[in-house]
């Protein structure tokens, strides 16, 4: 464009770069430099109840009355959206049948084996991992903290898939 007397000359304004994150965009992961358990983020907690007033007795079929509360927490896979562990609060009601004089547990065995730290889910996914994507134990433990938020050591991932992802026979 030729510059005609009484003219101003174009400005150039250039507006500042929006960045937007699209399919492919990097985010670094927001706990890379943690080196302690302790500096993980705060799990979410998420309550389960199976605290029941009454259950049928497994061996003799009779009602049986609850005779305490208990509550366990249980790791799960994390929440992708906030980056934070989860971790179930499992209320649950032991019960106690007169006529067998035997005491037993709300059946919790949905969500974890008896006994276990981890949901069935998280134990499923990192047998998973090892056996069918050939991950090594180190490697796959850190794949379930990254993707998953949910922390496992890699000799409890040992323990799982030496027992065939059970807790134990």
């Amino acid at each position: 464009m030729v510059q005609t007397p009484g003219m101003m000359p174009a400005k150039h304004t250039t507006k500042p770069r929006e960045t937007r994150l699209g399919p492919g965009a990097y985010l670094p992961d927001s706990t890379e430099g943690l080196r302690r358990v302790e500096d993980l983020p705060r799990p979410k907690i998420i309550p389960q109840d199976r605290n029941y007033r009454h259950l049928p007795c497994p061996t003799c079929g009779r009602a049986a009355y609850r005779d305490r509360v208990f509550q366990r927490r249980l790791h799960d896979l994390g929440d992708l959206v906030s980056g934070r562990p989860r971790e179930l609060e499992l209320t649950y009601s032991q019960h106690y049948c007169s006529a067998c004089r035997k005491y037993f547990n709300a059946d919790t065995s949905d969500l974890a084996p008896p006994g276990g730290h981890y949901t069935l889910r998280v134990t499923a996914l990192a047998v998973r991992l090892v056996v069918e994507d050939g991950l090594p134990l180190r490697a796959a433990s850190w794949h379930l903290w990254r993707d998953q938020r949910v922390f496992v050591p890699f000799a409890t991932l040992q323990n799982w898939v030496e027992a065939g992802g059970e807790k134990g026979r």
